[in-house]
């Protein structure tokens, strides 16, 4: 039978070749172990290499330098979706009833309109009005008395604080890990699922440093992009330059700086918020509050740190007016022994109308700011 033959044959010299080659790559192996070299087998346990996308920031045309260190905290897409969610979730205060988001509304321009000051949960009320968000990578201080001097820490005072979210930073930490919401979203823009203090503060700044405001109609006058001023509006940007652009100063429309705008006292002594003196217990520095950015102020009432103003023609009014003199009054509204900036009611009403050139409704409905 040489059919049978020839098959038993073939069988017999297939198995030969099996043996031979499963004896040449055991050499293989071996000779590669031996020489240092890595062995030929595959590695079934190679991990995804893990990359994040880059976050598409750019600094407006007519805006000056950041001050924020990008380079210790880059933006990604993964970064900032991570913090978004965490400034919209109410599992950072105490009781989950607040988010940053319930003091920092977008459609105020991330300010808080419906009460003079802060409203924290179980209905508690803070001591200070709430100031809006935007345009953070360029400021050096944070609150009203500057008492936060780098944005990564910032979001740990309100959480903390007893009248605001209530809660502790620890025990935040502790919710975020053991919520399964974050679980893909640390390891997107970390590479691992691992819930540190520090991603957790930076990724808050990561959303918030993309919370900028450079689109409104004085923005797209002052880059030439083809708008003009009414001239009303033209004659309240002169009369702005003249009167207060030495502390609202620049693209910013703030220096940043520290000063008494010479407020009268509340009558309650435990209003009497000293400001600045909290931080520096400097004598000179009693009463003075950061200087407030304009940008969309025509959307961040009421105003100033204890939101007594409800309107802008009560604010403008107060510099004309109702300036009191006091021991640290700022210079610029004490001139030739004359206390406030001398302004007629119509001076202060172009003034209002240069003010509502600032702001930025593409700012204001931003999808990409909403929850």
């Amino acid at each position: 039978m040489p059919y049978k033959r020839n098959k038993t044959r073939r069988g017999r010299l297939a198995g030969i070749l099996a043996v031979v080659l499963f004896y040449a790559i055991v050499v293989s192996c071996q000779s590669g172990a031996e020489s240092g070299g890595a062995p030929v087998t595959p590695d079934t346990t190679a991990t995804v290499i893990y990359k994040t996308t880059p976050y598409n920031w750019k600094k407006p045309a007519n805006f000056p330098d950041v001050v924020y260190d990008f380079a210790s905290n880059p933006l990604t897409v993964e970064g900032v979706a991570l913090g978004k969610a965490l400034f919209y979730d109410n599992m950072l205060s105490y009781d989950g009833s607040v988010s940053c988001s319930f003091c920092h509304i977008p459609g105020s321009a991330f300010a808080h309109t419906d009460h003079s000051l802060s409203h924290g949960f179980r209905d508690r009320i803070g001591a200070r009005n709430v100031p809006g968000i935007e345009n953070l990578a360029w400021r050096t201080n944070f609150f009203w008395d500057g008492g936060i001097v780098d944005l990564d820490l910032l979001p740990i005072s309100p959480i903390q604080n007893p009248v605001e979210m209530g809660d502790t930073l620890a025990n935040v930490l502790a919710k975020v890990r053991n919520s399964g919401k974050y679980t893909a979203m640390f390891k997107a823009a970390y590479g691992t699922e691992e819930v540190t203090t520090d991603r957790f503060l930076k990724s808050l700044s990561q959303f918030l440093l993309t919370v900028v405001s450079a689109n409104s109609k004085y923005d797209k006058y002052s880059r030439k992009e083809g708008t003009t001023l009414t001239d009303q509006e033209a004659r309240g940007l002169t009369l702005f330059k003249a009167n207060c652009a030495s502390c609202h100063n620049g693209e910013l429309f703030t220096d940043g700086s520290f000063r008494n705008n010479g407020l009268p006292k509340p009558a309650t002594a435990s209003l009497d918020d000293q400001g600045r003196y909290a931080i520096t217990l400097q004598e000179a520095d009693k009463y003075k509050f950061r200087v407030p950015s304009l940008r969309n102020v025509d959307r961040t009432l009421p105003y100033m740190h204890d939101g007594r103003f409800q309107t802008l023609e009560q604010v403008l009014k107060h510099y004309a007016a109702g300036v009191e003199d006091n021991a640290q009054l700022d210079p610029l509204l004490k001139k030739n022994g004359t206390v406030g900036i001398p302004l007629s009611s119509q001076d202060q009403q172009d003034i209002i109308a240069f003010l509502r050139t600032l702001t930025d409704y593409d700012f204001l409905s931003n999808p990409q700011f909403q929850p």
